[in-house]
């Protein structure tokens, strides 16, 4: 499949599709920008099962007919039934994002890896709704910024390198 890279583990997000009065109408991505979205190791093999002689231009996830999923057929059929085995009543799958942003920053990446992976305009944008998100790492940066001054080769008042 051409936007599925599992030897990068990347999928590449290019064009959206959403039901208006029961016709599909396929567009650009959310913010009209492409994305990348990374695969963590643990998914790539159950992936590449799916994708496994599946045409090019094939759909990543489809309806046991071929065709576009509908997200009322999905929710109805698979979605909700997972959410009722795990006890999580009331979620919904856009909060799958969330969750992905969240794994996200709590694996460690910035502020601006996340705002590619979830196609935001700005890394402003994304930190003003996963900010509170980010570990307060202030003395971690307070002790690496120790080592960075007493290292030997680092310039510093009164040890100015010429």
């Amino acid at each position: 499949m051409r936007e599925v890279d599992l030897i990068r583990r990347r999928i590449n997000v290019v064009a959206s599709v959403t039901e208006v009065n029961g016709r599909l109408v396929w567009g650009s991505p959310k913010t009209h920008a492409r994305r990348t979205v990374p695969v963590p190791r643990f998914l790539a093999a159950e992936l590449a099962q799916l994708v496994k002689d599946r045409a090019p231009d094939a759909l990543l996830f489809e309806s046991p007919h071929g065709s576009v999923l509908r997200v009322r057929n999905f929710r109805r059929a698979f979605f909700d039934p997972a959410v009722d085995r795990v006890g999580q009543d009331g979620f919904h799958p856009h909060e799958l994002r969330h969750t992905a942003a969240s794994l996200a920053i709590t694996s460690g990446a910035d502020g601006k890896v996340v705002q590619m992976m979830l196609g935001h305009k700005t890394a402003t944008m994304t930190l003003d709704l996963y900010g509170h998100m980010f570990p307060d790492r202030l003395d971690d940066l307070a002790d690496r910024m120790d080592s960075a001054a007493c290292a030997p080769d680092v310039p510093h008042e009164g040890n100015e390198k010429s």
